[in-house]
């Protein structure tokens, strides 16, 4: 039997239709030499910090960097997913071959090869890849089935993007919360979140502390057109009225008239991030919920893979171009013109060399129904930049034209459309794709070089304006250029490379910025929160905040899913920022005093401890107040853990073995007195301190 694993029950139900697998099983589909089971996305997570040991189970200064010798997978604790990993465990030992069926990207490939190594799989592994779920793809797909071992540099990458996130995420969340955090509030900091909030701060800043200056412009009308005075900004207002006046009463001379004809070629295909932009531009929609639409879209089989980075189509689609045209019903005005002849080839639309996993999102040719109003706005941008991809370039005119008073110079400039070509897709439509334009703004008369007549000069008070906030759309153009702004498509896309963060991630690092509190909308500019300015004052490494050194992160994952960077290499230098971050965050003075240590100030008097000492089996579990304290094989814990209390104390911390007598102190006074002999995680260094138990009885350290 060959078992099919799919990332959704969806898309395995799709998939076991086509192959023949009718029978439905408890968790899977049977039929025809086929099993086809799925996940529900991540069936598996990296472990966290108190399943290396129970030492980090307690956030302390003394513990820190954690770092695993080797890094672990554990399942999630959902009851359904642990129930269906199951299936598929008792499967994979039974099967005689492996299909992975998962979301074709690196996401996808990593939640199922988790899956397989928990299942203990040693059966070959076959990738179906595919870029859309049609029937058509899915057949084509299982035609052309890939060696999995070809995937391996891909789930490389995956697997070190998910160790360094959370060797940064972890410990520098560790770290700042136990150094700068107030009131018990988490420092939430993540390699691509903390950049990102970072540049929203730093634009935050320079819009608050901007200082508004005048400044003044000439300007005159000549023939009905508004020309500009070469000399730019005037600074100072008595210059402004002395060139007004220098200008007033004299001829105004055209000394040049030039008319050039360009062309504009149609706007790119979309990739993840561009529909993003043009979701939030022309619908307010947040990253987050345009990626939904087309997630859901592409689930209905109407457009191709969203999670894309790329604007280009690979070569092999263009003979298929005709056979989607003629599948848009809707548009078939639109089509029409371009069915009658050959498909163009243009190397702005199909290009081998910018394609590597999957194409630019393009729709199926499957006609559309059952789509809510949001899915059905998102379906006809894409499929009208598709459209429009094939159309004729633009023709327009551009014209020049300068003239002068004396020795001041005016320039004045216009554009007229002469053949629409691809704008025709668009017409009667505001939209980003038509680039926005009032194509018949500044169309201007014919000028004759020599010709000279009276004008109307003016001087303009203007005020320099401060940069403007963000908006989803331009912060989402922001981490694709590592914080610079880039207007040209063709540089934007050269320096996708070195972007922070992955377009399928993006929108899920914005939402969790709002939801920590850290951003807040204002209609619909960004603004970071109190909180979320104080995080970015706090921390004074650039690693965590340069929007560039994080692209240069993202970088390096793309070398490993290329083959091109060593993972071994890369994760040694993980380890030795997380422990250069550490030594200077900790060496660094504090800003604030941790709202935990002025709570212990402040707490009311403890009541006395009675003079019969109690042992630990006399004493009550101090956080459920009911269960009495049991030795186990490592620690002592509350009798009534199989209800759900946790509360641990181990036998050994930081390398201490405490004794009976510390333990009980620790419980019934809320502290140890100093005890000597700790040692700080990972070195050999000797610590001295005492154990408290903090309110919300986790284990503290004091060294002292």
């Amino acid at each position: 039997m060959k078992l099919c694993i799919a990332e959704k029950p969806s898309v395995a139900r799709e998939i076991a239709a086509i192959l023949g697998a009718k029978l439905k099983k408890n968790g899977y589909f049977e039929g025809n030499g086929y099993w086809v089971s799925w996940t529900y996305g991540h069936l598996c997570t990296l472990k966290e910090p108190h399943d290396y040991t129970g030492m980090w189970k307690w956030w302390n200064l003394a513990t820190l960097p954690m770092i695993p010798s080797t890094f672990g997978i554990k399942l999630t604790e959902s009851a359904s997913a642990q129930k269906q990993f199951k299936v598929i465990e008792s499967l994979v030992q039974r099967c005689d071959e492996v299909i992975n069926c998962g979301d074709a990207g690196q996401e996808g490939e990593l939640i199922q090869q988790w899956v397989l190594l928990k299942a203990k799989n040693t059966k070959p592994i076959k990738r179906l890849w595919i870029s859309s779920l049609t029937e058509e793809a899915i057949r084509e797909g299982f035609g052309n089935l890939k060696d999995g071992d070809d995937f391996l540099n891909l789930y490389a990458a995956g697997s070190s993007r998910a160790v360094g996130d959370w060797l940064l995420g972890m410990n520098a969340t560790r770290l700042y919360t136990l150094k700068y955090g107030q009131n018990k509030q988490v420092l939430s900091i993540g390699r691509v979140q903390t950049p990102t909030l970072a540049m929203i701060v730093e634009r935050q800043k320079t819009i608050e502390s901007f200082k508004s200056a005048k400044y003044w412009e000439l300007k005159t009308t000549y023939r009905d057109v508004q020309f500009s005075a070469t000399i730019g900004k005037l600074n100072d207002k008595e210059k402004a009225d002395k060139a007004i006046a220098y200008v007033k009463g004299k001829a105004f001379h055209i000394k040049e008239y030039t008319q050039k004809e360009g062309k504009e070629s149609p706007p790119r295909l979309f990739d993840l991030t561009s529909i993003q932009v043009e979701g939030n531009n022309r619908f307010a929609y947040s990253a987050d919920q345009t990626l939904k639409l087309v997630q859901s879209l592409y689930e209905k089989k109407l457009v191709t893979y969203p999670r894309v980075d790329t604007t280009f189509l690979s070569e092999d689609i263009h003979p298929k171009v005709p056979k989607i045209l003629q599948g848009l019903n809707f548009y078939s005005q639109l089509t029409a013109p371009l069915l009658d002849k050959p498909i163009p080839k243009s190397k702005k639309v199909f290009n081998d060399n910018k394609v590597t996993d999957h194409h630019a999102i393009i729709p199926t040719g499957v006609r559309p129904s059952g789509i809510n109003p949001d899915e059905q706005k998102i379906y006809a941008v894409i499929t009208k930049r598709f459209i429009a991809a094939f159309y004729p370039d633009c023709i327009v005119s551009n014209t020049t034209v300068i003239g002068n008073v004396e020795k001041v110079e005016f320039k004045a400039t216009g554009k007229q459309i002469l053949k629409p070509g691809w704008r025709e897709v668009f017409a009667n439509e505001k939209s980003s794709s038509a680039k926005a334009s009032d194509d018949k703004e500044a169309i201007m008369p014919s000028f004759t070089e020599g010709e000279h007549g009276p004008h109307e000069p003016e001087v303009q008070e203007k005020e320099t304006r401060p940069p403007k906030y963000f908006t989803e759309a331009t912060l989402l153009r922001g981490m694709e250029s590592a914080g610079k702004n880039v207007d040209d498509d063709d540089l934007r896309e050269a320096m996708k490379e070195n972007g922070i963060g992955r377009p399928s991630t993006r929108a899920n690092i914005i939402e969790t910025l709002f939801r920590r509190k850290y951003l807040e909308k204002r209609k619909k500019n960004i603004h970071a929160t109190a909180t979320g300015v104080g995080l970015i004052d706090v921390i004074q490494s650039d690693l965590l905040k340069s929007a560039e050194l994080t692209g240069q992160w993202e970088y390096k994952l793309r070398l490993i899913e290329n083959g091109e960077y060593d993972v071994k290499l890369f994760r040694k230098e993980l380890i030795q920022m997380v422990v250069d971050l550490t030594n200077e965050v900790m060496q660094a003075k504090d800003k604030t005093i941790a709202l935990h240590d002025e709570t212990k100030a402040k707490a009311p008097p403890k009541e006395k401890v009675k003079a019969k000492k109690k042992t630990l089996a006399e004493l009550n579990c101090p956080k459920c107040g009911n269960g009495s304290l049991m030795k186990g094989k490592k620690a002592y814990g509350c009798s009534n853990h199989k209800s759900g209390c946790d509360f641990l104390v181990p036998f050994v911390m930081m390398g201490k073995k405490l004794t009976e007598k510390q333990i009980i102190d620790l419980i019934s006074k809320k502290k140890t007195t100093i005890i000597k002999g700790f040692y700080r995680a990972g070195t050999d260094q000797k610590l001295n301190g005492r154990l408290t138990l903090t309110d919300d009885f986790n284990l503290g350290f004091e060294e002292g």
